[in-house]
């Protein structure tokens, strides 16, 4: 009859929790509290974001020129921070080896691309789309290219820099017109564009440039032999499998990036503990005569502590909602004012993120439980 009772058609106050009627009492404190805790999960996510994007745009070009053979420079293990130097001579020798269908040249340079007094650099890919291989992953808007007076842009750059389909680039004293926007290209630090092979080796200087092959074997063959056999056959070259060099691509992704994201985590993780911690221990200490009452009236050894836990569990619960309901308009707004921060997230990724996010919330609910031992009952007679 107590906790029902009814007051003028409202619940009644006992009704609800005790530990969340400490936090209503200072409604601001709460609402801040909130937010702050919000904001430090939406950094969370973002980070999460954040490498995904920079995972699946580093490496999808790969993915999708799914070939049978990489050919490189011995020593070269990738094409994002590694460089390999071959020549059309390869090429010739590729094609005389039985069990080789089709060896694709694909040249990859930096190159300064220029719109009126704007300059930015692409990672400059050039390929023989007579052959296909080495194209752009997806089209978002327009076609490929055909001639040696065109080229595709990603499409992360081409908002960056203002470009449409239709307009022209400056690309060294030439210029191209833009024919498409590729997707699945944009590496964040850098992005991709699409030019023939004989545009880019006109671009470098060096006809017969090559920095790498892509090959594709005959039905039927042996993988493990076709690799031995151009070892054999080209003196100087190394020669990896698609799953060994996509593997070889996203271990050196992931040592550039993955340090600084563990960082600025791990460094999230300690201030968001603390500040915490530390609220708690303030509503712990501002009700301790409260606490002392308790203590002197009987209350279980855990009911306190447990009271304390509570808070943090409804604050991350609070603070949870409100990240996941303004991350996707503040990835929005990013991504519109910086078009090459490309972000992407799964729903089983905000999940783990909101359990980490509680798992931080009760280890610094057990931190500041330890001001509950300096309570005594006498307290509550002084």
């Amino acid at each position: 009859y107590v906790l029902l009772h009814p007051r003028e058609g409202k619940p009644n106050e006992h009704m609800i929790p005790y530990s969340i009627r400490i936090l209503r009492a200072q409604p601001l404190r709460l609402f801040l509290t909130c937010t702050g805790i919000g904001l430090c999960i939406v950094l969370m996510l973002f980070l999460v974001s954040i490498y995904q994007g920079v995972a699946d745009g580093s490496v999808e070009y790969i993915r999708h020129n799914n070939v049978d053979l990489w050919v490189l420079q011995e020593n070269a293990t990738n094409i994002l921070r590694g460089s390999s130097i071959l020549s059309s001579v390869h090429g010739i020798l590729l094609k005389r080896i039985s069990m080789i269908d089709t060896a694709a040249p694909i040249l990859f340079i930096l190159s300064a691309i220029r719109k009126e007094n704007q300059i930015g650099t692409v990672y400059l890919t050039g390929y023989d789309p007579s052959i296909g291989l080495g194209e752009p992953p997806r089209i978002a808007e327009g076609r490929l290219i055909t001639f040696d007076d065109e080229i595709v842009l990603d499409r992360a750059f081409a908002l960056k820099m203002g470009f449409q389909v239709g307009d022209y680039v400056r690309l060294k004293d030439d210029s191209l017109r833009v024919v498409g926007l590729s997707d699945g290209t944009n590496m964040f630090v850098i992005q991709y564009a699409f030019v023939t092979l004989r545009r880019a080796q006109l671009q470098i200087g060096y006809p017969g440039l090559v920095t790498t092959y892509l090959i594709r074997l005959k039905d039927g063959s042996n993988l493990p032999k076709a690799k031995e056999q151009i070892r054999d056959e080209l003196p100087g070259v190394e020669v990896y499998d698609q799953h060994e060099f996509l593997q070889n691509n996203v271990r050196e992704m992931e040592s550039g990036i993955l340090p600084l994201l563990y960082t600025i985590a791990i460094l999230g993780t300690i201030v968001l503990t603390a500040i915490l911690s530390l609220l708690l221990s303030i509503s712990i200490l501002e009700r301790r005569k409260d606490f002392a009452v308790m203590k002197t009236l009987g209350a279980p050894s855990g009911f306190l502590p447990w009271v304390i836990v509570q808070q943090a569990l409804f604050l991350a619960f609070c603070s949870s909602i409100l990240a996941f309901v303004g991350f996707f308009p503040m990835v929005a707004a990013v991504e519109l004012l910086s078009p090459e921060v490309s972000t992407r997230i799964t729903a089983a990724q905000m999940i783990v993120t909101g359990f980490a996010v509680v798992l931080i919330c009760v280890v610094g609910s057990l931190i500041s439980v330890q001001r509950l031992r300096t309570i005594y009952p006498l307290e509550a007679f002084s």
